[in-house]
C-alpha cells in the first residue's frame, strides 16, 4: 500500500490541480512500481507561508523581499 505525502504552501493552489497531482502520482507509481491505485493512497498537505521556512526566513517574506526588488 503506497503512501505518498505531497507539501506544499497554501497559496491559490486549486482542487483541479490537487486532484490532477494525485492522478499523476498515482498513474506514476502504478506505471513504474506496478503499484495498485486502489490501494495507492495520496495526501496534500498545505501549509501556510507563514509557517513555511526558506532561506532563513518565512516564505512569506521571502516573497515580499523577492517582490520589492522586482519592482526596484
Amino acid at each position: 500500500m503506497p503512501f505518498v505525502s505531497v507539501r506544499i504552501t497554501r497559496d491559490g493552489v486549486t482542487a483541479e490541480q490537487k486532484a490532477q497531482v494525485i492522478a499523476e502520482i498515482t498513474e506514476t507509481l502504478e506505471r513504474v512500481l506496478n503499484k495498485r491505485p486502489d490501494l495507492t493512497h495520496i495526501v496534500i498537505e498545505e501549509v501556510d507561508t507563514d509557517n513555511w521556512g526558506y532561506a532563513g526566513m518565512t516564505t512569506t517574506e521571502y516573497r515580499r523581499q523577492l517582490a520589492e526588488r522586482g519592482q526596484s
